[in-house]
C-alpha cells in the first residue's frame, strides 16, 4: 500500500514537473511574443514620431522660407518705390536744367533778333539818308 502511494507521488510529482515544464515554456514562448508585439510597438511608434518629427521640421522650412521670401518681397517693393522716387527726382532736376537752358537759349535768340532787327533799322534808315 506504500509503495503504491509512493508509485503515485512519484507519478503525480513527475506530472507536476511536467505540467510546471510545460506551463514555463508557454509562459516564455508567451514572454516572447508579448516582447515582440511590444518591440513592433515601440518601432511604430519610432518610426511615427520621427515622420512627426520631419514633419515638424518641413513646417519649420516652409515656414522660415514664406517669412523670408516675404521680407524679400517688402524688401524688392521698397526698393522699387526707392527707385521711382530718385526717378521722379532725377526727371524733375533735368526738365528744370532744360528749361533754364531752353529760357537762356530764347534770352540770346530774342537779344541776337534784337540786334538784327536794330541793324536793320539802321541800315534801312541809312539808306533813306543816302537816298
Amino acid at each position: 500500500h506504500e509503495r503504491e502511494h509512493d508509485r503515485e507521488i512519484s507519478e503525480l510529482a513527475a506530472k507536476h514537473s511536467e505540467e510546471m515544464e510545460k506551463l514555463r515554456a508557454e509562459l516564455k514562448e508567451e514572454q516572447r511574443h508579448l516582447l515582440d508585439e511590444l518591440q513592433q510597438q515601440m518601432a511604430a511608434e519610432q518610426e511615427q514620431a520621427q515622420l512627426q518629427s520631419q514633419t515638424l521640421h518641413s513646417l519649420e522650412l516652409e515656414a522660415l522660407r514664406l517669412t523670408l521670401n516675404n521680407m524679400h518681397t517688402s524688401q524688392l517693393e521698397l526698393t522699387q518705390c526707392n527707385l521711382r522716387k530718385e526717378k521722379e527726382t532725377a526727371l524733375v532736376e533735368l526738365r528744370e536744367m532744360l528749361n533754364d537752358k531752353r529760357a537762356q537759349e530764347v534770352a540770346i535768340l530774342q537779344s541776337r533778333h534784337q540786334l538784327e532787327w536794330d541793324r536793320i533799322k539802321e541800315q534801312c534808315l541809312k539808306e533813306k539818308e543816302d537816298l
